[in-house]
């Protein structure tokens, strides 16, 4: 089965127009501190004027709940990206007051039993778990890779806990099919389908070719 896609780090119509042309299932947008910070009344007006029929995911890095409620209403927003140090208490509430989707992001760390924690502790309050590689410095979008071997661990136990898993960083066409192998439910990337701080049609086109060929090999 083909995972679940999500492009993120969109900064202009440009990009917006390469996703919703792509096979992608959403599309996601960086409302923290970063180089690929957006405002959220651009991201409408890019999404109503591409026609852009994804899924709409924002991400938010220890933001004020209220923000995160009004962002989520603005633009309107399916899924919401915990990104920082959000308390259980935090996820819990932005869940019942936005009523989104939402995913708490854990680093891969070498002890994979703390992270194995971290997700049974979430778990009533999230909808789903990104893991991504811990890159010093860097909450995200860093293009480095964790072991993937670690992806069906991290699999099982979302799978026992209900949840969704879903898979970040470093993630290119060329790394593709070697994290395809660990058969992960859903896959989010952002550097690794772009050239030159653009989303490229390109990258994305070889990236789904190699997608499909996989599936296909699967069958």
């Amino acid at each position: 089965m083909k995972p679940f896609i999500k492009y993120c780090g969109a900064v202009s119509q440009e990009d917006v127009e390469c996703i919703a042309q792509s096979q992608a299932d959403a599309i996601g947008f960086i409302f923290a501190p970063s180089k690929r910070q957006v405002d959220p009344d651009q991201v409408k007006q890019w999404l109503t004027e591409s026609q852009c029929e994804k899924e709409v995911a924002g991400v938010f890095v220890n933001e004020n709940i209220q923000k995160v409620c009004d962002i989520t209403q603005q633009v309107p927003l399916n899924i919401v990206q915990l990104h920082g140090d959000e308390t259980r208490d935090q996820a819990k509430e932005i869940k019942q007051q936005t009523g989104a989707i939402v995913w708490k992001v854990f680093h891969h760390v070498p002890s994979i039993k703390e992270t194995l924690d971290k997700m049974t502790a979430f778990a009533p309050f999230v909808d789903g778990f990104l893991i991504d590689a811990k890159v010093k410095g860097m909450r995200g979008g860093s293009g480095t890779s964790f072991t993937w071997e670690a992806v069906p661990v991290y699999k099982q136990q979302a799978k026992r806990l209900g949840k969704t898993c879903i898979i970040a960083g470093g993630i290119t066409p060329e790394t593709l099919p070697d994290l395809l192998a660990f058969g992960p439910a859903a896959i989010d990337l952002s550097s690794g389908i772009e050239e030159n701080g653009k989303k490229s049609s390109a990258k994305i086109k070889a990236l789904e070719e190699r997608m499909l060929n996989n599936v296909r090999i699967s069958k």
